[in-house]
């Protein structure tokens, strides 16, 4: 009996991680979702009240039950229990939303909404154009009347806070701050893909600029 309880400890504790890995899966799906959410409210003005998020229902721990088995048994439980669960955690991953209703998110988006009628004839312009890592960069200083080149270069910094902000917020909004980098490039491709207008400029992934 002493010999089984530590193999019983070691694969309850291989299940628990398991599971705590399968949770952590990036909604790439949901990313772009909540992105085009955003990025269509940034240029347009409308305000969308956020939907009820759906709460998935909590994971249910090993039953006592589990514990009086043999080892034998309790490797072939856990087995179908994972074969079941990666599966339904991938597709949960798929199907999620992402919290984006957090009094700072619509904050800084309610900043970006403001000064978009601004930034957006420098986007038609081409004084400015939209970065390959999520940002707004001045590509051409010439394509703006002298007096409002200033107004330009701070209208790109103000953005740029905002839009550093927006992806950080949006990953500790939804309690995984790792995240950050992979809501960044999805809102990155994005502005690009939904988000530019016919004509705009945007980088490429090697930085050379390119016209829509």
């Amino acid at each position: 009996m002493r010999k089984v309880l530590p193999l019983k400890l070691a694969l309850l504790t291989l299940f628990v991680g398991a599971c705590v890995t399968i949770n952590v899966y990036f909604p790439a799906a949901a990313a772009e979702k909540a992105a085009d959410r955003i990025i269509n409210e940034v240029k347009s003005g409308a305000v969308e009240a956020p939907p009820a998020e759906a709460k998935p229902p909590a994971t249910t721990p090993p039953t006592s039950s589990l514990q009086r088995e043999q080892p034998s048994l309790l490797v072939a439980a856990i087995g179908r229990s994972l074969e079941m669960l990666i599966p339904a955690a991938h597709a949960q991953g798929q199907n999620a939303n992402l919290d984006v209703s957090s009094p700072q998110i619509r904050a800084l988006t309610a900043s970006m909404k403001a000064r978009f009628a601004d930034l957006k004839k420098y986007f038609d312009s081409g004084a400015v154009g939209l970065t390959n890592d999520g940002m707004v960069e001045v590509r051409d200083p010439n394509a703006a009347p002298l007096a409002e080149r200033a107004t330009v270069k701070r209208l790109v910094a103000e953005d740029n806070r905002d839009r550093t902000s927006l992806y950080a917020e949006i990953a500790r909004a939804n309690g995984h701050a790792e995240w950050e980098a992979d809501i960044r490039k999805t809102f990155a491709r994005r502005w690009i893909e939904t988000g530019a207008n016919p004509g705009w400029y945007y980088q490429e992934a090697g930085g050379k600029w390119m016209q829509k």
